[in-house]
């Protein structure tokens, strides 16, 4: 890893995408968000005090867990004059996060146990289909997937066609 020397004040793209193992764009992505911000150089170019590296690194460590990008938005914005978080900072949002995490865990564990009953149906529809057509709402229409397009019987989308249409399929036949 690149070291930076301490005199430098302000960082690169290329410096702090090096330093903190985020892609360039990834790096733009999060100014975008307003989850970092750098200034303009007189030649349009962009520089990142070296406090950015810390929340680059607190950004990446909170998707890594599943955070959504809005609500690390939300903490980094709580911080007093959108300082660098500290250790006690991540140990307080991660402790108000867990909560978060635990229910996810809960609705993915859910979700595999289902998975395997919806396995078994073949189709996603027969019956009750956990995933797909909970308490077979739609098995009161139609049969098949939900999730597959109602089409008019063949008979009907021939009869609607051009008759021109329908004399040239018969003499390619």
């Amino acid at each position: 890893m690149p070291q930076i020397p301490e005199k430098i004040h302000e960082l690169t793209v290329g410096q702090l995408a090096a330093r903190s193992g985020a892609a360039v764009s990834a790096l733009h992505f999060y100014e975008s968000k307003g989850l970092i911000s750098s200034r303009r150089t007189t030649g349009n170019q962009r520089r990142y005090t070296r406090d950015a590296l810390r929340r680059v690194a607190f950004v990446r460590a909170a998707q890594r867990v599943g955070i959504p990008l809005a609500t690390i938005r939300e903490a980094l914005a709580q911080l007093p004059e959108e300082r660098t978080p500290t250790r006690e900072d991540w140990a307080r949002l991660s402790e108000a996060w867990r909560a978060e995490l635990d229910e996810r865990i809960k609705q993915l564990n859910r979700l595999r146990d289902h998975l395997t009953d919806c396995i078994g149906c073949g189709c996603l529809s027969l019956e009750s289909c956990v995933l797909s057509n909970p308490d077979d709402v739609f098995g009161e229409r139609q049969t098949g997937s939900r999730l597959m397009v109602e089409r008019p019987p063949r008979q009907a989308v021939q009869e609607s066609r051009p008759q021109a249409v329908q004399e040239s399929k018969g003499a390619c036949s």
